[in-house]
């Protein structure tokens, strides 16, 4: 009986002569063996790491430049129109007790005014709220207590952001000796003259002499309005702080609806 190798004749290859009479049953080729994998290497761990770390730290970046400074526009914007809409409005014709009792009470974070300064542009106009912790300096400049009320006998102490959360202050260092400083609350625009530009006088953050009635000297009596304007000296976080004075120069008074 033939085999099939005899049907269809031997193979002509010579390197399968000699192999031709093993006639025992192969094994079926199986799956690759596999390597066990190995393991990340501390360099592409650490690598990896510092990739996340650095991402993370530019998205803080950008919404410290980009976010707080858009929210704290619209602040700005909203804390603007809500206290002209509260001055348009006729005040509370409560009794003259009650009148004497809110008289000078101030709500923390609420705006008291708003500040103009001609040299930073015709558009420039902020917010002035009572307080100077984070939340209230993110919607606009704050006004320390405890200090004078604008156009008032003492000193009229406010500080504002230079960078983030609207950077109202970031051009302040720009401002020279004369430039005006104008308030203006519900019964008063007050303009102030500055004596000592911010560009001038960089004290540390814990120097509070600054917020003094008579700032340089001991006397606790004020015989002026003076004005006091304090901002962060460096662009980026700072233990100092740029400060500019200023003194009253003029009063209108607004004229009161009958």
């Amino acid at each position: 009986m033939s085999t099939l190798m005899d049907e269809f004749g031997h193979d002509d290859d010579p390197n399968d002569r000699g192999r031709q009479g093993d006639t025992r049953p192969r094994r079926a080729a199986g799956p690759p063996s596999r390597r066990p994998k190995r393991g990340m290497s501390p360099f592409t761990a650490v690598g990896l790491l510092l990739l996340i770390a650095g991402l993370a730290s530019l998205g803080w970046v950008a919404y410290q430049y980009f976010g707080t400074n858009a929210a704290a526009e619209q602040a700005f914007k909203d804390e603007k129109s809500q206290l002209r809409e509260e001055w348009d409005q006729q005040p509370d014709q409560g009794s003259k007790e009650d009148k004497k009792e809110t008289k000078g009470s101030v709500i923390p974070g609420k705006a008291i005014a708003l500040l103009r300064i001609p040299a930073l542009g015709k558009d420039y106009e902020v917010p002035i709220l009572a307080g100077t912790d984070e939340k209230t300096l993110s919607r606009g400049i704050g006004h320390y207590d405890k200090t004078a009320d604008p156009g008032q006998l003492g000193n009229f102490v406010i500080a504002g952001h230079r960078v983030t959360h609207g950077q109202p202050f970031a051009r302040l260092l720009e401002l020279k000796a004369g430039d005006e400083i104008v308030i203006e609350t519900r019964d008063a625009i007050y303009t102030y003259a500055l004596d000592t530009p911010p560009s001038d006088l960089t004290v540390k953050a814990n120097e509070t002499w600054v917020t003094d009635p008579v700032p340089g000297t001991k006397s606790k009596k004020a015989s002026k309005a003076a004005l006091t304007l304090i901002t962060c000296e460096d662009l980026f976080h700072s233990p100092d702080r740029s400060i500019g004075f200023g003194h009253l120069i003029d009063t209108e008074r607004k004229s009161k609806a009958s």
